[in-house]
């Protein structure tokens, strides 16, 4: 689960990301408040939140499937055996 978290921060961050990298490209400072006004930074959480919900619907969609029936996991002889699917 970290993982596929890790991953929807990662394309939520993204627009993020490439508009400081824009802003760099054209010279600009990209900490100085005239760049983040509230319709691009809403934009650009729009278009993080439009990533990330496509992220997750993608690994939903084409994510590794296991067939077979899982086996919880038990004690046997005093060991602990992991569940697996069979």
């Amino acid at each position: 689960m970290g993982r596929a978290l890790g991953e929807a921060a990662a394309l939520f961050l993204s627009p993020f990301l490439a508009y400081v990298l824009w802003l760099i490209l054209r010279r600009r400072y990209p900490l100085q408040m005239k760049h983040w006004t509230q319709g691009r930074v809403s934009g650009l959480v729009l278009a993080g939140l439009a990533l990330a919900v496509t992220g997750f619907f993608a690994l939903g969609l084409f994510a590794e499937r296991h067939h077979g029936v899982y086996v919880p996991a038990r004690v046997e002889n005093g060991k602990l055996v992991p569940g697996h699917i069979e």
